[in-house]
C-alpha cells in the first residue's frame, strides 16, 4: 500500500517545490510591479494624468491577457507535449517556431488596426466625465483626457507583440520544466517601465511631450525585454529559429482550435475588466483607484494562484497524455487544497490592511487621502474574490489538459454577461453610485464561473475529493478569522496609540508588523488543526534556505 501511495506523494511534492520557486520569482515581478504603481501615483494625479495612462494600458493589456499569457500560452503548452509525446522533438520544434511566425503576422494586424482605431475604442470606453478640459494637458498639445487617452493607446499597442512573443517562450521551457527564468521576465518588465517611466517624467518635457509619454514608452521597452531575456534559455532547451509557417499543419490548426472558441472562455476576467471600464469611468479617479486596487491584489494572485497554475497545468497535460485519469484527479485535487490554504488567509489579510496597505503603496507626491481611501474600499471587496479568482486558474487548467474549451467557452460567456448586467444595475439604476459595486459584480461572476466549471470538471472526469474541501475550508476559515483578528488589532495598536500614520516608516511598521504577528498566528493555528498542505509548504522554504 506504501509504494502505491508514494507516486502521488512525489508528485504532489513536485508541484509544491516548483510552485515555490515559481512564487519566489512571481513575487519579485509583482512588487517591483507595485513600485512602477507607486512611482504613478507620486508623479500622476489620478484625475489627470493618470487615468488616461491606465485607460490607455487597459486596452493592448486586455488583448495581452487573453491572446498572449492566457490562452496562447495555455493551448501552445497543451499542444506543444502532445506533439513531442506523439511525433518527436523535432515535430515539436517546427510546431514552435510556426507558432512563432504565425503570431508575428497576426499580432502585426491586430497592432495596425488597434491604432487606426484607437480614437473609436477609447471613445466607447471612455465616459461624458472623462472628456475635460484640463490646463495641464492643454499645455503639452491635447485638448482633453481623451486625446490624451488616445495617443497614449496608439504608442503602447506594439507592447501586444513582444509580451506574447514572451508568453510563448514561457509555454515553450515551463513544457520544459523551466519555471524560474519565466517567471522571472516579467521583472524585467517592470524594472525596464520603472527606469524609463521616472527618466522621461523630466526628460519628456524638455522636448514638449507629456511626462506620462516616459511610461508607455517604458511599457514597450519592458515587453521587449520581457522575452529577450528568455532567448537564451530557449536556445539551451534546443530551440533554434526556423522561418516556417504553415495553415494546414494539424498541430498548428490543432493550437488555433483552442484559441479560437477559447477567446471569452479562459478570460473571462480580463473580459470583465474590460467592459467595467465603460462603467468605472463614470466618475473622474475611478478608474485609476481600480486599477490600483487590482494591482494590489495581483500580488497573492501571482504568487500562489499564477505560480501553482504555471506548475500544475503541464502536469496535468503530462498525465491526461498518458491516461493516467487517477493521478490527475489527485494533481487537480491537491492543486486546490494547496491553493485555499494560500489564498483564503491572503484575502483576509488584505480585507484587514486594505487601507493601511495603500496608504504604504499610493499616498506620496500628487496622491491624496481621497485616492488611498477610493483605493482601499475597492481593494477590500476584491480581496473577497481573491480564491475566486486565483482558484479560476487550476480549473480552467484542468479543462485544457483535456484540450475541452467547450465548457469554460459557454461558463465563462454567460458569467460575462452576468456581469454587464450586474454592473448596468448598480450603476445606473440604483442610488449605489459606487465604485465598489463595479467590484462586487465582477468578484460574484469570476466565483460563480469557478464554481460552475469545478462541478462540470468533476463531472467529466470523476470525483475530485471536493468533499474533503469541505472540513478543510471550515479549517482555513478558523485560522484566517484568528489571524485576521490579531492584524487588525496590531494595526489599530500601531497606528492610533503609537506611532500615527504619517512618514514612510510608521507606514512601513503598521504594514509589515501585523503582518509578519499575522504569519506566525497563522502557522499556529495550521499546525493545531493539522493542515497538512502547510507542512508542504514549509518544507519548501526549509529545503530552499538549507540549500
Amino acid at each position: 500500500m506504501e509504494n502505491e501511495t508514494n507516486p502521488t506523494e512525489q508528485q504532489n511534492r513536485n508541484v509544491a517545490r516548483a510552485a515555490g520557486i515559481v512564487s519566489i520569482a512571481v513575487m519579485v515581478s509583482r512588487i517591483l510591479g507595485l513600485a512602477r504603481e507607486t512611482a504613478i501615483g507620486y508623479y500622476f494625479p489620478s484625475k489627470t494624468s493618470a487615468d488616461p495612462f491606465y485607460l490607455a494600458f487597459r486596452i493592448p493589456n486586455f488583448l495581452r491577457d487573453m491572446f498572449g499569457e492566457g490562452i496562447l500560452s495555455k493551448a501552445f503548452i497543451t499542444t506543444f507535449l502532445a506533439t513531442e509525446a506523439e511525433d518527436g522533438e523535432e515535430a515539436a520544434w517546427n510546431l514552435t517556431n510556426r507558432i512563432f511566425n504565425l503570431t508575428f503576422l497576426v499580432l502585426m494586424g491586430i497592432i495596425a488596426l488597434g491604432i487606426v482605431f484607437a480614437p473609436m475604442i477609447v471613445d466607447v470606453l471612455a465616459r461624458d466625465n472623462f472628456d475635460r478640459n484640463l490646463d495641464t494637458i492643454k499645455h503639452f498639445g491635447f485638448d482633453n483626457k481623451i486625446e490624451l487617452a488616445v495617443y497614449l493607446t496608439q504608442l503602447m499597442f506594439p507592447y501586444l507583440l513582444f509580451v506574447s512573443f514572451a508568453a510563448t517562450a514561457m509555454g515553450l521551457l515551463n513544457s520544459k520544466g523551466k519555471f524560474g527564468i519565466p517567471a522571472c521576465a516579467s521583472a524585467f518588465f517592470n524594472v525596464s517601465s520603472l527606469a524609463i517611466g521616472i527618466g522621461g517624467y523630466y526628460l519628456c518635457p524638455l522636448v514638449g511631450i507629456h511626462p506620462i509619454t516616459g511610461m508607455a514608452i517604458g511599457v514597450i521597452v519592458g515587453g521587449l525585454a520581457q522575452f529577450l531575456i528568455q532567448v537564451p534559455s530557449m536556445y539551451r532547451v534546443g530551440f533554434r529559429y526556423r522561418p516556417l509557417l504553415s495553415l494546414r499543419d494539424p498541430r498548428v490548426l490543432q493550437v488555433a482550435h483552442l484559441i479560437g472558441p477559447a477567446v471569452l472562455g479562459v478570460a473571462a476576467v480580463q473580459v470583465n475588466l474590460l467592459t467595467n471600464t465603460f462603467f468605472i469611468t463614470s466618475d473622474s479617479g475611478w478608474l485609476t483607484w481600480i486599477s490600483r486596487a487590482y494591482r494590489v491584489m495581483h500580488l497573492p494572485i501571482g504568487i500562489f494562484g499564477v505560480a501553482i497554475s504555471t506548475v500544475a497545468l503541464p502536469q496535468l497535460a503530462r498525465l491526461v497524455a498518458a491516461g493516467e485519469t487517477e493521478n490527475f484527479r489527485n494533481a487537480l485535487s491537491y492543486a486546490l487544497r494547496l491553493m485555499l490554504a494560500l489564498t483564503i488567509p491572503a484575502g483576509m489579510g488584505l480585507m484587514v490592511l486594505s487601507e493601511p496597505i495603500c496608504r504604504l503603496l499610493y499616498e506620496w507626491g500628487v496622491t491624496v487621502e481621497e485616492d488611498t481611501i477610493g483605493t482601499a474600499g475597492l481593494l477590500f471587496v476584491y480581496a473577497f474574490g481573491l480564491c475566486g479568482f486565483s482558484t479560476l486558474k487550476i480549473v480552467t487548467d484542468g479543462f485544457y489538459a483535456y484540450r475541452d474549451i467547450r465548457a469554460p467557452v459557454i461558463v465563462s460567456i454567460c458569467a460575462v454577461v452576468l456581469n454587464i448586467c450586474l454592473n448596468y444595475l448598480f450603476i445606473y439604476r440604483s442610488l449605489y453610485f459606487d465604485p465598489r459595486a463595479v467590484v462586487f459584480s465582477t468578484v460574484l461572476t469570476v466565483t460563480l464561473n469557478c464554481v460552475v466549471l469545478l462541478l462540470l470538471l468533476r463531472r467529466k472526469v470523476g470525483r475530485l475529493g471536493l468533499r474533503s474541501l469541505v472540513p478543510l475550508t471550515l479549517k482555513i476559515l478558523t485560522a484566517s478569522v484568528v489571524m485576521g483578528v490579531i492584524c487588525w488589532l496590531a494595526n489599530g495598536i500601531i497606528e492610533e496609540d503609537w506611532l500615527g500614520t504619517v512618514g514612510i516608516m510608521p507606514r512601513i511598521i503598521g504594514v509589515f508588523v501585523p503582518i509578519g504577528l499575522s504569519l506566525l498566528i497563522l502557522a499556529a493555528m495550521y499546525k493545531l488543526l493539522k493542515v497538512s498542505e502547510f507542512d508542504d509548504i514549509l518544507n519548501i522554504f526549509k529545503q530552499r534556505f538549507g540549500n
